[in-house]
C-alpha cells in the first residue's frame, strides 16, 4: 500500500504540459478546482472528467499512476458516498427502503468530485518538479511580500514537505519490513488490534524524520543560507505563447461549466 502512494513524485517529460510555466500550471488547477466545486449536473460533471482525461493524455500520465495515487484514499472515497447514500432524503429507489435516488445521486458525484480533486493536483506535481513548484508559487505571492508575509520561507517549507513525502513513505516501509521480520503482524486481527500493532512504527519514524530535519537544516547553514533576501534562480521564469493559450483555455473552460450550471446541466 505505501509503495502506491505517488503523491509528491514528479515523472520528468518533455510534454506540453511540462514544458508549461510553473505559475500557469498553479493558476489552472485553481481554476480546475473551482470548475469541480461549479459542476452541477451530470453534462457538467462530464465535461470536467472529460478536460481531466485530455489533460492525462496531453501530459502522457497513464491511469495506473493516478490509481495508484488514490488507492490510499478509496476508504475516505467509499465512506463519503455512503454517508450521502443514507443520509440524503428524496424519494425511495424501493418502497420502504431509506436508499433514495437524490442520495445515490449525490453519492456518484461526491465521489467523482473528490477523485477529480485527486487526479487535478496529481497532475500538477507530476509534471513539475519540486523547485519549479516552489519558484511559481513564491512569483504568485510576491505582492503579499508588502504586508511583510515571509513568502520565501513558506514556499520553501511546503516544497521540502512535498519532497519529503516520498522519502518518508520509503523509511515507513523499511520499519515496517524490519518489524515483520521480527514477527510484527500488521495485516491480522481486528482494527484495533492492527492500529495497536503500527504504534512500534511510529518512534522510529518520528526518530528519523527529526534526524533527517535536523541534519537538513545542519546542510542549510552550513551553504550559508539565509532566506530569499537577495537570492537568484538558476532559471528564469517566463512566459510564452503556450502559456497564454493555456489560460485562456482554463478561463474558457471554466466559464462553460459556470454557463452550464446556470441552466442547470
Amino acid at each position: 500500500m505505501l509503495k502506491d502512494v505517488t503523491l509528491g513524485q514528479y515523472f520528468p517529460g518533455d510534454t506540453v504540459v511540462h514544458r508549461l510555466d510553473p505559475r500557469t500550471k498553479l493558476i489552472a488547477v485553481v481554476l480546475y478546482i473551482v470548475a469541480i466545486f461549479q459542476a452541477k449536473g451530470w453534462i457538467g460533471y462530464a465535461a470536467v472528467l472529460l478536460a481531466t482525461i485530455v489533460c492525462m493524455g496531453i501530459s502522457h500520465i497513464s491511469f495506473s499512476n493516478i490509481f495508484k495515487g488514490l488507492k490510499p484514499m478509496l476508504f475516505i472515497i467509499a465512506l463519503t458516498a455512503l454517508l450521502n447514500i443514507f443520509y440524503t432524503q428524496g424519494t425511495p429507489i424501493v418502497e420502504g427502503w431509506i436508499v433514495t435516488w437524490e442520495g445515490l445521486e449525490r453519492a456518484v458525484k461526491m465521489m467523482l468530485r473528490i477523485m477529480l480533486l485527486i487526479t487535478g493536483t496529481f497532475l500538477l506535481t507530476y509534471t513539475t518538479s519540486p523547485m519549479a513548484l516552489t519558484d511559481g508559487l513564491e512569483r504568485l505571492m510576491n505582492p503579499l511580500k508588502k504586508i511583510k508575509v515571509p513568502v520565501h520561507e513558506m514556499t520553501i517549507m511546503m516544497s521540502m514537505a512535498l519532497r519529503f513525502i516520498p522519502t518518508l513513505i520509503e523509511e515507513t516501509d523499511k520499519i515496517m519490513s524490519a518489524q515483520k521480520a521480527r514477527g510484527a503482524d500488521f495485516e491480522n486481527g481486528s482494527l484495533i488490534q492492527r492500529a495497536k500493532a503500527l504504534l512500534p512504527i511510529l518512534v522510529p519514524l518520528f526518530v528519523s524524520a527529526f534526524r533527517r530535519a535536523d541534519e537538513l537544516a545542519v546542510a542549510m547553514e552550513s551553504r550559508c543560507y539565509h532566506g530569499g533576501e537577495g537570492r537568484t534562480r538558476m532559471k528564469q521564469l517566463r512566459y510564452a505563447h503556450r502559456d497564454y493559450i493555456a489560460l485562456a483555455l482554463s478561463v474558457l473552460f471554466l466559464a462553460g461549466v459556470i454557463v452550464l450550471k446556470h441552466f442547470g446541466l
